[in-house]
C-alpha cells in the first residue's frame, strides 16, 4: 500500500494511544479503520520510525485535514487535543521525518507558512493568492518522468505544479470573474 492510500483512509496504533471513535459507526467501518491502523503502524516500523502516541495523533490530524494542506502550527493545536503533551518542536520533527521517509510532501513557501501535502499522486496544487488556500486538481495525463530523465540524464526527486490564483469564494467575495 502506498503512503498517500494510508493517509487518505486511516490511521493505525494501538487504542490506549489514540481512540477513533465516531459515534454510528457500523462494523465494516470499524474493521476498516482497524486494517488501516494495523497498516499505518506497520508503515511506521518498515520506516525505522517509533509508534508514538505524538506520532498518531500528528498523523490522525493530517488524515482528518489533509485537504487543508495544514501547515505545522495549525498540525500542533489540532493534535494537541488529541494528546496534550505534543509540543511544537515534536510536531515539526514529525513532519520533516514523515517527509524525509516519503510518506508525505513540505510544500515549501517564500510569503507563506510551509504546508504538509498527503497526495502524493502526480496533481497540481491551486493555491488562493487571497485566502491562501490550496486545492488538489487531479492531472488527467501527466509527463512520464523515466523517459524525461533517459532523454536529459536529469535524476528526478520530485515534481510540484502549481496555479496561483483565487478559489470561488474570494472570487465571489471580491466580485471576480
Amino acid at each position: 500500500m502506498r503512503p498517500l492510500d494510508v493517509l487518505k483512509c486511516g490511521l493505525t496504533g494501538k487504542r490506549r494511544d489514540i481512540i477513533l471513535e465516531r459515534p454510528n459507526r457500523n462494523d465494516s467501518e470499524l474493521n476498516e479503520t482497524a486494517m488501516l491502523r494495523e497498516s499505518i503502524t506497520q508503515q511506521l516500523k518498515d520506516h525505522g520510525l517509533k509508534v508514538t502516541p505524538q506520532r498518531l495523533a500528528i498523523m490522525e490530524v493530517l488524515l482528518e485535514k489533509r485537504d487543508l494542506h495544514p501547515g505545522a502550527h495549525f498540525l500542533h493545536k489540532e493534535a494537541k487535543k488529541k494528546r496534550r503533551s505534543l509540543s511544537l518542536s515534536t510536531t515539526y520533527a514529525t513532519i520533516k521525518e514523515l517527509s524525509r521517509h516519503g510518506i508525505i510532501k513540505i510544500l515549501q513557501f517564500d510569503k507563506m507558512e510551509d504546508r504538509c501535502e498527503g497526495n502524493l499522486e502526480e496533481h497540481i496544487n491551486l493555491i488562493c493568492e487571497k485566502c491562501k488556500k490550496i486545492l488538489d486538481y487531479k492531472v488527467s495525463v501527466g509527463v512520464d518522468q523515466q523517459e524525461v530523465a533517459k532523454k536529459t540524464g536529469f535524476s528526478i526527486k520530485g515534481t510540484r505544479l502549481e496555479y496561483y490564483g483565487y478559489c470561488r469564494e474570494c472570487r465571489k467575495d471580491q466580485g471576480i470573474q
